[in-house]
């Protein structure tokens, strides 16, 4: 069973956007063997000013980001429910992807897809708090892209991003 994903276009860059197919495949491709495959997940993609009050309101930084995690804490179980488990939110500001991807010189589906998968991993309790967990997290993401044939965006070779 595959993922079920709640696409919301929220953007006026919508044709910039990946088909829901590459956002189904990133998806599933970040699901860790402890996640349920039936689970559930919103992407919303969004402009800069949803984002930008997003990112004040949730994280007290005044600007727009790339992209959000929102993870669902729930304390009942739900797959023993025989529901879907509900994974979080990921939103995503489309213009800034792009905007992103020119600046950094990288094809724009392997941004998106960068970020999904970044974004997929932090819904599932990853993170980059500290260094330790920073060089995992990253090592993952890299390893994950690969099997796209999306090249490294940690390296130098690559300009260095701002993924938050």
């Amino acid at each position: 069973m595959k993922p079920l994903i709640d696409l919301q276009l929220a953007t006026q860059d919508a044709a910039t956007c990946p088909s829901r197919q590459q956002l189904q495949e990133w998806v599933q491709l970040a699901l860790l063997e402890s996640t349920p495959p039936e689970c559930e997940v919103t992407l919303r993609l969004v402009d800069e000013e949803e984002s930008r009050l997003l990112n004040q309101t949730y994280r007290g930084k005044d600007k727009p980001t790339n992209v959000l995690s929102f993870p669902f804490d729930d304390p009942i179980d739900l797959a023993a429910e025989g529901e879907l488990s509900l994974l979080g939110d990921l939103v995503i500001c489309a213009p800034l992807v792009s905007r992103e991807a020119e600046q950094q010189d990288k094809p724009l589906q392997h941004h998106w897809a960068h970020l999904v998968i970044h974004g997929l991993l932090h819904l599932q309790g990853l993170d980059h708090e500290n260094t330790q967990e920073a060089e995992a997290m990253e090592a993952l993401e890299t390893r994950l892209l690969a099997t796209l044939g999306i090249p490294d965006p940690y390296t130098p070779t690559h300009h260095q991003q701002q993924v938050d």
